[in-house]
């Protein structure tokens, strides 16, 4: 019952933070291309800040029952992640922990920052739920963590674009790399490359619903269920 009751508070943290995040998998489009769509839109998409990599390192429980959820598609689900931008150097400085939290249509994220992380690819998984152990976050956080372990890292890089009005967001992924982690000597083993497929993520607030079909009618791609987690546990554990 005391974990439940801590799940549960977990989930009502920024409740009122939810919004929408519809996914398209460009499969072989090219990037260039993929771009124009965006540009040409009605919403007059311009490309905002600047082309970064993500790095994620994502958080499963031992029988990877977040990716289970995933698969069976329930309703209520989470993914656990510890996310920093750009190169992988020796030490990351501002790393975060990242807790998405899906409620059908609607998810929100739940960010917390984290202590230095030294990535110098010799570091056990133990060592970095130390990291998230010693960092200055909640601590009903960190009891709900503590049966997670690491599972995959993946990069790639992101482009981002804002509507006019400002209230649609467009994110552009392409290059995307996975990586295979095990509680053994060597901290990465086993990797997966994905040069060619581009995932375009469409995000919004839950107030802006009515308005959001008439940007997704005009690009000539698919809505889809896409989850990079989801695809990289089954390229690197299958």
């Amino acid at each position: 019952m005391a974990r439940i009751k801590e799940k549960t508070q977990i989930n009502k943290l920024n409740s009122n933070n939810y919004r929408y995040e519809r996914k398209f998998n460009l499969d072989l489009m090219d990037l260039k291309k993929a771009e124009n769509h965006i540009r040409q839109n009605s919403k007059m998409f311009k490309e905002i800040f600047h082309k970064r990599i993500v790095n994620n390192i994502y958080m499963d429980t031992h029988d990877l029952s977040y990716y289970h959820q995933n698969l069976i598609g329930n309703s209520f689900r989470r993914k656990v992640r510890i996310r920093w931008y750009g190169e992988c150097d020796n030490l990351i400085s501002s790393p975060t922990l990242e807790i998405k939290i899906k409620n059908g249509l609607l998810g929100k994220k739940l960010i917390f920052p984290l202590n230095p992380l030294s990535f110098d690819f010799k570091r056990s998984n133990e060592k970095i739920i130390q990291i998230i152990s010693k960092s200055n976050i909640p601590l009903i956080v960190k009891n709900d963590l503590k049966n997670l372990v690491p599972t995959i890292n993946n990069k790639y890089e992101r482009k981002y674009f804002l509507s006019s009005d400002k209230k649609y967001r467009i994110t552009l992924d392409s290059d995307q790399k996975f990586y295979r982690m095990r509680p053994i000597n060597k901290f990465l083993n086993f990797s997966y490359f994905d040069k060619k497929n581009v995932i375009l993520e469409l995000k919004y607030n839950k107030r802006y619903e009515n308005n959001a079909d008439s940007i997704t009618n005009q690009f000539p791609f698919r809505l889809t269920k896409n989850s990079k987690y989801v695809f990289g546990i089954k390229k690197l554990f299958n």
